[in-house]
């Protein structure tokens, strides 16, 4: 269960530390632009800041430049999909993002799709549509597990 209490300081301003995700950068990679607005609201609401683009080849161009804390990617994308973006990240040197904990969030959703993010190079699989606490704690225990 997520801590939705907020802490304020003596002159009643909320204190970034009291959000759980405050100052991380996050980059989503979904075409879906309904899936990144929910994202980005869910994850912006408890202190991130991110970042989303629509495919994999905008992801790997913004990257390097962004650095980010945690990469969150759909799998089923047109063009290049999160197999394969994650691949070519994992590819690239730790300066350059490569060993970025990485979210696969998507609707495939079994067990067979879950092994195939897993050693693709995702550190976790998540099925959507999840709901705004799991994805939170998400980004939380894979900065934990890294």
């Amino acid at each position: 269960m997520r801590d939705n209490s907020l802490s304020s300081n003596v002159t009643g301003d909320v204190t970034s530390s009291s959000l759980p995700l405050a100052k991380l950068k996050i980059l989503v990679v979904d075409d879906d632009e309904d899936s990144c607005f929910y994202i980005s609201t869910v994850l912006e609401a408890d202190g991130a800041s991110v970042t989303t683009v629509a495919s994999a080849a905008k992801a790997l161009e913004v990257l390097p430049q962004l650095l980010p804390d945690v990469l969150i990617c759909d799998i089923g994308m047109p063009d290049e999909d999160g197999y394969t973006l994650i691949g070519k990240i994992r590819e690239l040197k730790a300066e350059k993002g490569g060993n970025v904990p990485a979210i696969a969030l998507t609707a495939y959703a079994d067990s067979e799709d879950r092994i195939l993010a897993l050693e693709a190079g995702f550190q976790i699989h998540i099925a959507k549509p999840v709901d705004p606490d799991n994805l939170v704690a998400a980004v939380a225990n894979v900065l934990v597990t890294e």
